[in-house]
């Protein structure tokens, strides 16, 4: 039974430590297949589980709600955006691939729902990391870095001067 058991955390422990790897390789290198292995799993698994707490105060992750631009449905995804002074800024690790970005950027605009308020946010920008590294602590910046993350996406606020 002891046996059994150690196999099976042994297993698990392999899956996980694979799972890292093709996440540091895949958006490091910004290999295709790699990324769309990433953004499979997390969609599948791990974004139905930061949905639970995303936009509330206090989480770390926020809602981008979206509108597909083939179907025309409204999305909604957990994004990490981070305040900036004229709206948010969200790391892109998925490079181009990730359907939110290229939803937002077709419509031009989205709303982002953090700490429990939501943002209409329009004019959504790729800029380099190195300009969007004010807002990120120093912290998000260096894991950033470290993984390759070089782009993000600036959205700016809505407001009624516009």
């Amino acid at each position: 039974m002891l046996r059994a058991l150690v196999i099976v955390l042994a297993v698990m422990f392999g899956a996980a430590v694979s799972y890292a790897a093709l996440i540091v390789i895949g958006i490091r290198t910004k290999a295709g297949p790699l990324l769309t292995a990433i953004r499979r799993i997390n969609r599948a698994f791990w974004n139905p589980r930061a949905m639970r707490t995303a936009g509330n105060p206090g989480a770390s992750a926020s809602i981008v709600r979206h509108v597909g631009r083939t179907s025309g449905r409204t999305y909604q995804t957990p994004v990490v955006a981070v305040p900036s002074e004229d709206g948010f800024v969200v790391a892109l690790p998925y490079a181009d691939q990730a359907d939110w970005y290229r939803n937002v950027l077709a419509r031009g605009s989205a709303t982002i729902v953090h700490e429990g308020a939501e943002h209409e946010v329009d004019a959504p920008e790729v800029i380099a990391m190195e300009d969007a590294v004010p807002p990120f602590t120093e912290r998000q910046a260096r894991n950033h870095l470290r993984g390759g993350v070089d782009r993000c996406l600036r959205l700016h606020l809505v407001t009624a001067a516009r």
